[in-house]
């Protein structure tokens, strides 16, 4: 099939290398002319894991083109998926201006050519009834253009997206009629033949089905880091507590992982935007709201226990943090929302300085962080001189550190861990303080 991708960000650029993996002539569409010309010359501009190879593969068999043209983007495309950005204000408000622009230029383009029919694809992630507002908005700007609109979520991990899309757990399309609806069997039937479904369904259920995955999946993070606070006040050990609750089929054990809260571009925007929605349309989301707030507290929680260590030699005015990990999750260069970034800008403001080292997302870090904090091509580096260390990503990079050489090059042997990397036990007997998130500091540790 001939297809365009309205916007090379992650999830466009995601999208159209994987269906150009398949056999199918994907143009991408952007109006960045400096990143346009980076990718046709194979250099992608994200961090994603096994992305950059797909790429090159794809420009290299012809199938994979970059343009910011619009009207040659659109000009044979058979299905236009439209994958601009969707930011939300504090309160989750969503602003559309960028999927109500490509609907516009959307609209002009095939005027030219009202006799062609096309299938419009909403792929942002936008407020249920969105998807209907680009339809009747392209409606009323050309009513002589034939087409179908449809919206098609994505689900992709940051870190393992292009597995997420070539072997997806369920592919989700809202439509309103069959035609629509057999088109994309049609187009995902490659990456379905693991047996997993393709669900076709109503334009605003699919629309809903995004955001009520995304806060699920926050719910647990939330809930897990609520249970790890009760578990520091009681002295459980919050390791012992996932194995025994996980064990049940019925709770299992993704996304409760004790820690730092979650970050990303998803997990805090589209609860916030159920929060907005349930405002909208006067209906109470309490839930949604716990989420969100528990979250936010995890990282101020977190930095307390630091002040309050610290307390005793005068706070950490003059003292240095080390930090391990800048990226919100391992396998990703994106900082947004990163735990990590509010741990720092706590640290700055409390009069601390600040080293830190992340195996990609130095760079992407240096831009949110500025020059106030030192960013290090290595781990041990970053460690050297320090008065603590921080952990707030799990890379693998950080998982069986050299303790030894660790030690040495930390001025005080003092690990704050955000992600449970290590055993309590074992830090103790090698010499270190080690604060974690709900596991006692010692066998028998209780709080009085």
């Amino acid at each position: 099939m001939r297809l365009t991708m309205v916007g090379t960000g992650y999830v466009g650029l995601v999208t159209g290398v994987c269906f150009a993996g398949t056999g199918n002539d994907v143009t991408c569409l952007d109006l960045d002319a400096r990143k346009i010309d980076s990718l046709r010359q194979g250099r992608c501009p994200i961090y994603e894991p096994g992305l950059d190879e797909l790429l090159e593969r794809n420009i290299k068999n012809g199938r994979l083109h970059f343009t910011t043209d619009p009207a040659g983007a659109y000009r044979d495309a058979e299905i236009i998926f439209i994958c601009v950005g969707t930011p939300s204000d504090a309160t989750g408000h969503a602003d559309l201006k960028y999927v109500m622009g490509a609907a516009d230029d959307i609209a002009r383009a095939l005027q030219k050519d009202p006799s062609s029919h096309r299938t419009i694809v909403v792929k942002s992630t936008v407020p249920v009834g969105t998807t209907l507002k680009v339809r009747d908005r392209i409606r009323a700007a050309a009513p002589n253009v034939r087409f179908a609109i449809a919206n098609n979520p994505e689900f992709l991990k940051e870190g393992d997206a292009i597995n997420d899309f070539n072997k997806p757990d369920r592919v989700v399309v809202g439509v309103e009629n069959e035609q629509t609806g057999d088109l994309f069997r049609r187009l995902y039937d490659p990456f379905v033949r693991n047996g997993h479904p393709i669900y076709v369904m109503d334009i605003l259920s699919s629309e809903m089905v995004k955001y009520a995955s995304n806060n699920f999946l926050a719910t647990k993070i939330s809930f897990i880091n609520e249970m790890a606070n009760l578990c520091e006040a009681y002295g459980a050990d919050i390791a012992k507590v996932r194995e025994g609750m996980c064990a049940d089929k019925r709770i299992g054990s993704q996304f409760l992982y004790p820690g730092l809260g979650y970050g990303g571009s998803c997990f805090p925007k589209d609860t916030l935007a159920c929060i907005a929605m349930g405002k909208q349309a006067g209906v109470p989301v309490p839930l949604s709201s716990a989420v969100h707030e528990t979250n936010q507290r995890q990282r101020d929680r977190f930095f307390a226990r630091i002040e309050s260590r610290f307390a005793s030699a005068g706070g950490l005015r003059g003292k240095t943090l080390a930090f391990w990990g800048l990226a919100f999750k391992p396998r990703t260069d994106d900082v947004r929302e990163a735990p990590a970034l509010t741990l720092i800008a706590k640290a700055l403001a409390a009069g601390a300085s600040v080293r830190a080292f992340d195996p990609v997302a130095g760079e992407t870090a240096r831009a949110e962080i500025g020059p106030d904090a030192a960013i290090l091509a290595d781990m041990y580096e970053a460690a050297r001189g320090s008065d603590a260390l921080v952990i707030s990503t799990d890379w693998d990079d950080f998982k069986s550190p050299d303790l030894g050489r660790l030690g040495a090059a930390l001025k005080s042997k003092l690990i704050f861990d955000g992600r449970n990397l290590y055993r309590p036990e074992e830090m103790i007997g090698h010499g270190f303080e080690y604060i974690c998130v709900g596991r006692p500091v010692a066998p028998g540790d209780r709080k009085s």
